[in-house]
């Protein structure tokens, strides 16, 4: 069968205007078809651009010959005639695994996890699989394309959805009646991507959205370095990769954030990826349209949720009530923004829900024109087709469906679906109209009969006097059959009413088949005046109908849009504090009734009497302004925390997955905090990249990246990186002696790499060792989660060995113990005030850590691990005047100086200094006081908190939920689909943290 498909394909790259059929015929005699089929009397959109009017075209063996206002009818034509009907160009799905089978997941052998490949001849990752062909595992799928058949589609592009790198998709037409060779019109469509693993392997890396970003780079990477010949091995995966690399790249996603990490990628590699969505791109618009990508878009809008019951109403989040309500405009938003985007049916009840969610689009202000583009000659023009598909015009493939009228109105009907020339018949064309109000006329009764909806799919509602009876209504070829219950309801007894509905319907009469087995006569003559009660029914359900096709109000998008989202983000302002108490953090320390101007977002001046003629003044009398808190060890603002499919993971950086729309942002801005270290987790001795953010409420991910910011990198010891608590017995390390000799294992290759590399100029790149050379040659800084002293000495000595040192350790619990050690090192500690006893390594923690490090001259901080936490690091600060008896202005530059210092980032934050970023916290009393409120917080002279402001958004969140809960009642009112709410736990995120953040 493979074979045969092959040569098929073959064949069809070969095909000439005078193909040559060459396949024997054993079982009868050859009769091929050469007739031309003409439609003539059509409106014809030839495009979405262009509609002929009455025009006319010509099909012969499966394509276009002729179209346009008046052609020419060849002889012997077959001619069909579509006076009062419409042609569309049939549509084209670019994402979609049509007749492909959902692969099985493959069986853990052991329990344990899998750290090696299991292919041989392959890439390293068996999630890299590009050298998959979706033509080789392809059956089609009569029963998937009725469906599409349906709906429109005339053509999908499908691949197997399984892996990072996916491999190669291929196009098919879904002719009914062709072989497979006559429908695959590519076999190399596209080559797919994904974040996601493949089912065919347990392989443990990567375990994180990072992880598969830094492995698609450096597949990149390999790729290009294996095409230099350069490999002492075969690798049938990269092979693969280089030889579609010049195919459409089509990336998957499930989320906006993840559509725009393929964006960044893309643009890393100068790859233009087309990228599938989650239909939340109007959440982003600026930043979708700046990847330069195609969106594949689906229509898949939510339900309306169930809020009858209040308490659960508590439950649903603004954000997930802003979706429902503003899903449907999506598609206008990237039309009104210039952006390219196509419309997929992927994750979407095909028959149930495209067409009505498509129209639903077109009502919340999609163009048709824009509609028509993304379902024919978009997706046509991507995949290099523009000739062959998605427009009506000589040469292309006759691909088209035949309506009643407009397609984007529901009442129209879809009658035939054409592909390469092969009929579908949806609805029959010439079909009789039996909608009307009759009076039915049965054994000397009458009877009052309503049918109503689309002539090709009508429904039934009859009465008796008053009494409703059952009535099932089926109409095909003409035919009628109408099934009524008894009048009786004490009885079980039906009759079948049977009749041939000639082209007057007024008047319908037939054969009546009785309970009893009996046969009679009905007839049903149609009311043309009269208004019956029955009528004032359908129009009472027709008021209902225009109710829910009412237009609901869509809520306006808020950075991030949802709850305490800005409808304008924050500007850069003059600001005058008048009359406050500054904490310097300066030689001038605290100093009382003093002015501070911000201005072009630094400290302009700082003094007493202060002017700016245009500056917004705030009087600060009696409250206290410092410089904005510093969180040294943060997780929050990330969509994974660990990257934990190796031992050393230095190849994936934090700034990949950076989440600019977590809450904990907007609460740690309450509570004064403006910069936060994002550490990767603990799940291995050689973690990630660490990212300096902003906590830029609004900003978009990449703007929240602490700008310039110097390079760092996270490491750890203890019971995590062993797996102590994990189950795991096959990941070396699995004791204290072997973390050791991780780190000197992989800083003595990394210097041997270098050495390579440096000679070499075509070496091969490894992201993991480049980052490991840039600690040795002290170009990235460490910061090393770490608790008993032992291993905290170890690793100084370590990194002694290689002449480089640990920049600062943090949690450092046992820091008391070695201040000595760590000061002559030149390393500084992060440590909590006052945890301890959580486990077993911090037995021997005390509230006493910090003080006794600063007063060892080590550069001291207290950092959170701790979304919660975090929000109040004013007050943590303050414990060590409690506990070590350090003074408020020392305890204070534990939170904002000192983490400053351990980020080299002091130069530009952590004090109040003429010059300095003008990161301020406004506080309504002393900072380190349990009273203390943060009023306002600036981020380079911007106000993304203030007090009065998160006033005013409680107001408008209460206002937004009551409107939308308003509109959820209306939608379950009128007979809508709804979802019930779920509550959804928060999740506590540390260190230890190995699944996605969700």
């Amino acid at each position: 069968m493979k074979l045969r498909l092959l040569l098929c394909l073959v064949f069809l790259a070969s095909l000439q205007s005078k193909a040559q059929e060459y396949f024997p015929k054993n079982d009868g005699v050859k009769n091929p078809q050469t007739n031309y089929t003409v439609f003539k009397n059509a409106k014809i959109h030839v495009s979405p651009q262009e509609i002929i009017e009455n025009g006319s075209f010509v099909v012969k063996d499966g394509k276009i010959t002729a179209i346009g206002k008046s052609v020419k009818e060849p002889t012997n034509s077959i001619v069909i005639d579509l006076e009062g009907n419409e042609v569309y160009p049939s549509f084209i799905d670019l994402y979609s695994s049509f007749g492909v089978k959902e692969l099985k997941t493959a069986q853990r052998s052991n329990g344990q996890p899998q750290y090696q490949a299991s292919r041989e001849g392959y890439y390293w990752n068996d999630h890299i699989r590009p050298e998959t062909k979706a033509v080789e595992v392809f059956s089609y799928d009569d029963k998937a394309a009725t469906s599409l058949h349906k709906a429109g589609f005339g053509v999908v592009n499908t691949h197997v959805p399984d892996g990072i790198i996916r491999g190669t998709g291929m196009l098919v037409a879904l002719n009914p009646a062709g072989s497979e060779g006559e429908r695959i019109l590519k076999d190399r469509s596209a080559q797919y991507l994904s974040f996601d693993k493949s089912k065919l392997s347990h392989q443990s890396y990567p375990t994180s959205t990072m992880g598969a970003m830094a492995l698609i780079r450096q597949a990149y990477l390999d790729a290009n370095w294996y095409e230099k010949g350069k490999s002492a091995n075969k690798d049938l995966a990269l092979e693969a990769l280089n030889r579609n690399k010049n195919l459409t790249q089509i990336f998957a996603t499930d989320n906006l954030l993840d559509a725009l990490r393929a964006g960044k990628i893309g643009k890393e590699f100068n790859i233009n990826y087309v990228i599938l969505g989650d239909g939340k791109e109007y959440q982003r618009m600026q930043e979708i349209k700046e990847t330069g990508s195609t969106f594949i878009v689906p229509l898949n809008f939510p339900n309306a949720y169930d809020v009858e019951n209040p308490f659960l109403a508590e439950h649903l989040s603004l954000e997930e009530m802003k979706t429902w309500n503003q899903a449907p405009a999506n598609l206008k938003m990237l039309a009104e923004n210039d952006i390219p985007f196509t419309i997929t049916t992927h994750d979407l009840n095909v028959e149930k829900d495209f067409r009505s969610n498509l129209l639903k689009a077109v009502k919340y202000g999609l163009n048709k024109e824009d509609a028509l583009a993304a379902l024919t000659t978009t997706p046509a023009k991507i995949l290099g087709e523009e000739n062959r598909l998605g427009t009506l015009k000589e040469g292309a493939w006759a691909n088209f469906i035949i309506t009643s009228g407009d397609y984007f109105d529901k009442e129209t009907s879809i009658y035939e679906n054409w592909t390469q020339g092969k009929r579908t018949v949806i609805n029959k064309i010439k079909t009789n109209d039996i909608t009307g109000n009759y009076q039915l006329k049965l054994e000397g009764k009458d009877y009052k009969l309503n049918i109503t909806g689309k002539p090709e799919a009508p429904k039934a509602s009859i009465k008796s006097n008053d009494t409703k009876l059952g009535a099932k209504l089926s109409f095909s070829n003409n035919w009628m059959n109408l099934l009524l219950s008894s009048p009786d309801t004490t009885k079980t007894a039906f009759t079948r009413l049977v009749a041939k509905i000639g082209e007057n319907a007024n008047e319908i009469s037939g054969t009546a088949y009785l309970s009893d087995g009996s046969e009679t006569r009905f007839t049903a003559t149609k009311e043309v005046s009269t208004k019956t009660a029955e009528t004032e029914e359908v129009e009472e359900n027709d008021d209902e109908e225009a109710k829910e096709e009412e237009l609901r109000e869509i809520m306006p998008v808020s950075f991030p849009n949802k709850a305490y989202g800005f409808s304008e983000m924050p500007k850069e302002e003059i600001i005058l504090f008048q009359n406050a108490t500054v904490w310097t953090n300066e030689k001038e320390g605290i100093i009382e009734n003093t002015d501070v101007l911000v201005k072009n977002g630094k400290i302009s001046k700082i003094g007493q009497n202060l002017r700016a003629g245009n500056a917004r003044v705030i009087d600060a009398t009696g409250k206290h302004l410092t410089s904005g808190i510093i969180d040294e060890h943060s997780h929050i603002a990330a969509s994974a925390i660990n990257e934990a499919g190796h031992n050393s993971t230095a190849e994936v950086s934090m700034e990949d997955v950076v989440d600019p729309t977590d809450i904990n942002i907007y609460r740690n801005l309450a509570g004064g905090v403006t910069t936060v270290q994002l550490l990767h987790g603990s799940a291995n001795p050689i973690g990630g990249r660490s990212a300096i953010l902003r906590l830029k409420w609004g900003e978009n991910a990449e703007d929240l990246i602490f700008e310039d910011s110097p390079k760092f990198i996270k490491f750890a010891l203890g019971e995590n990186v062993k797996q102590s608590n994990w189950g795991s017995r096959s990941r070396f390390p699995q004791t204290r002696m072997g973390v050791e000799q991780v780190f000197t294992d992989y800083f003595t290759r990394a210097r041997e790499y270098e050495e390579a590399r440096n000679n070499d100029e075509d070496f091969r790149k490894d992201l993991e060792m480049e980052t490991l050379v840039e600690i040795l040659n002290s170009e990235r800084f460490v910061s090393a989660h770490s608790y008993v002293q032992s291993e905290i000495n170890m690793l100084m000595k370590v990194a002694e060995n290689f002449d480089f040192r640990i920049n600062t350790f943090t949690h450092i619990l046992e820091g008391y113990k070695v201040a000595d050690k760590m000061k002559a090192h030149g390393a500084g500690g992060s440590t909590f005030s006052d945890w301890w006893a959580y486990k077993y390594e911090v037995n021997d923690a005390i509230p006493y850590n910090a003080p006794i490090m600063h007063s060892q001259g080590i550069v001291t901080a207290i950092n959170s691990d701790d979304a919660e936490m975090s929000r109040r690091l004013n007050q943590e600060a303050a414990k060590s005047v409690k506990y070590g008896g350090v003074s408020e202005e020392d305890a204070w530059k534990f939170v904002t100086l000192n983490p400053a210092k351990l980020l080299h980032i002091d130069d530009r934050v952590g004090s109040v200094k003429t010059g300095k970023d003008a990161d301020l916290v406004l506080w309504s009393d002393n900072p380190l006081s349990i009273y203390a409120k943060a009023e306002k917080t600036l981020i380079q002279g911007k106000v993304f908190f203030d007090i009065e402001k998160d006033k005013e958004l409680r107001e408008e969140i209460q206002e937004q939920r009551s409107k939308i809960i308003t509109q959820m009642l209306q939608a379950k009112n009128k007979g809508l689909e709804t979802q019930p709410v779920t509550k959804k736990e928060e999740q506590h995120i540390h260190c230890n943290l190995l699944e996605e953040v969700h």
